[in-house]
């Protein structure tokens, strides 16, 4: 079975620094995009930053500039180094894996999420 585990979050002061982890573990054939999404209260759950098997990025436009997206494939883990954080970016952030592995005899690929972690930014 696999498995995608956040951690990293909690409270900072706006200005300063968080960074998150994400691990993916179980039965993994191949770990192709990995990335962060975050979901605000009373709002929809948006992409933050993506990031390719081999290293390509993306952002979205608020973070481009503050946030930096990495990945550690020998450990299955995908980094968000988030600086310069606004209140704007208090949120659940969660970790999306999309992810090829074995279970039963047979193969599959689906997307992964975790089950989110806290940022809260004061002001």
């Amino acid at each position: 079975q696999v498995q995608v585990v956040e951690s990293g979050g909690g409270l900072v002061q706006a200005g300063g620094s968080l960074r998150l982890s994400c691990a993916a573990s179980g039965s993994i054939l191949s770990l192709n995009d990995m990335g962060w999404y975050r979901q605000a209260p009373g709002k929809q759950r948006d992409v933050v930053a993506l990031i390719s098997s081999g290293g390509s990025a993306n952002y979205a436009d608020s973070v481009k500039g503050r946030f930096t997206i990495s990945r550690d494939n020998a450990k299955n883990t995908v980094y968000l180094q988030m600086n310069s954080l606004k209140p704007e970016d208090t949120a659940v952030y969660y970790c999306y894996a999309d992810i090829g592995y074995r279970r039963s005899g047979y193969v599959g690929r689906r997307n992964y999420w975790g089950q989110g972690i806290q940022v809260t930014v004061s002001s």
